[in-house]
């Protein structure tokens, strides 16, 4: 079995299940090559894909890092990456805990249901801007729309300038060989530059928002500098959108390449949702892998883990692990016994889980009531991404229910 997990070519058609299957069986911790690593000595990673492992080490940030990255590839220092600034997806804990506490308070499961209303309206408004076409390319026009309305919302900002976001986001989620030269860095200088904007107009006049709100806090006893809101920025619009918007072109894609799981879920639509919707996301798992760097040596799976390796959890793996799950090549959307771990697990489990859960909720319910006899009126066009599986492009046809 030839594996391959750096090439977007692996991708191509969603995450690559073959490759994973046989890591799990054969080599559940197995070292990967990295031809283009930056440094001398050996260049690669430690892939992990079983449930139990891929747990285990999200959990353990005393021996699994999150500096420098999350990403399997090293920030080039030549880039200047940000200074002494850190994205708060790259700290660990207590500095990670501290800077999660300034918004945690917005993505509890009571703030994410108070907003629940406002949500069903956001998505009877997106299915409205398409229903009377009757054709649509599903995932910029209504899955990539929620959240980037709901985060518009939340920060403060024009609906229409969430869309924009989302554009970059795309950008700078896409494989570096696949763009123009320097488009990814250009995505997040753009990203930079409106975030910019936003702290002058909430600084001259602060609203009951999100961005108004960090501005203000302290962490440490001291106000956030530029800086640091600006990677909170990136963070919150970039993170905010992944899972909502893969997980339903992915979703959707999956029901219509199973129709009697489809039929089984539209016979009681509200009752089957939830346990639907978290079939769903292990069946999509939209975040591919996360990155921790080894503090110090230790050993998984039988393997030594030297201090300094890189160590990659593949979500999508563990979520089919066949010693977790019953049957986990088929799509069961009635799955009662359901650990998935496509928010991650431990103390960076993803923060928006509640608010995103309420979105494809929403989302899927107005979809699946007012859209019927979905067809693929071309080939579905994925992510050339080997960071977030989904599509980029569904183009489908429908008829108005």
């Amino acid at each position: 079995m030839k594996i391959d997990l750096l090439s977007p070519a692996s991708f191509a058609g969603g995450q690559p299940h073959g490759q994973y299957d046989w890591l799990r069986e054969n080599a559940p911790v197995r070292w990967h090559d990295e031809p283009d690593g930056p440094g001398s000595g050996r260049r690669g990673f430690w892939t992990v894909t079983r449930h139990a492992d891929v747990w285990s080490v999200d959990r353990d940030f005393q021996t699994y890092s999150s500096e420098p990255t999350i990403m399997i590839a090293d920030p080039l220092a030549e880039a200047g990456s940000f200074g002494p600034y850190k994205m708060m997806l790259m700290m660990d804990p207590p500095e990670h805990t501290g800077f999660r506490k300034l918004i945690r308070s917005e993505f509890t499961e009571p703030a994410a249901r108070l907003r629940g209303e406002r949500i069903q309206e956001l998505a009877k408004q997106i299915v409205d801007a398409v229903i009377r076409k009757g054709e649509c390319d599903f995932v910029n026009e209504v899955a990539g729309e929620m959240p980037s309305f709901v985060i518009a919302e939340l920060m403060g900002l024009p609906l229409e300038d969430g869309r924009e976001l989302y554009k970059l986001t795309e950008i700078i989620h896409t494989a570096p060989e696949t763009l123009p030269p320097g488009a990814g860095g250009q995505a997040v200088m753009k990203m930079f530059e409106y975030g910019s904007k936003v702290i002058a107009e909430k600084r001259a006049r602060p609203g009951d928002d999100l961005a108004s709100k960090l501005l203000a806090c302290e962490v440490d006893g001291r106000k956030l500098e530029d800086m640091e809101f600006l990677l909170f920025f990136l963070l919150l619009v970039d993170a905010g959108g992944d899972t909502t918007r893969n997980l339903l072109s992915g979703g959707l894609l999956a029901l219509m390449e199973n129709p009697d799981q489809y039929a089984w879920l539209m016979a009681d639509l509200d009752g089957r949702l939830p346990t639907a919707r978290e079939e769903l996301l292990r069946w999509t798992s939209p975040v591919i892998y996360m990155r921790r760097t080894a503090r110090r040596d230790a050993e998984l799976a039988g393997q030594a883990i030297k201090a300094g390796d890189k160590v990659v959890m593949y979500f999508g793996a563990a979520n089919r692990d066949p010693t977790v799950f019953d049957r986990p090549d088929v799509l069961d959307l009635g799955r009662r016994e359901n650990p998935h771990i496509a928010f991650g697990t431990g103390p960076h489990g993803c923060l928006g889980q509640h608010i995103a859960r309420i979105e494809i909720d929403a989302m899927l319910r107005e979809v699946l009531t007012r859209m019927r006899d979905f067809e693929l009126a071309a080939p579905v066009e994925w992510l050339p991404s080997n960071f977030i599986s989904g599509p980029k492009a569904m183009p489908l046809r429908f008829r108005a229910a």
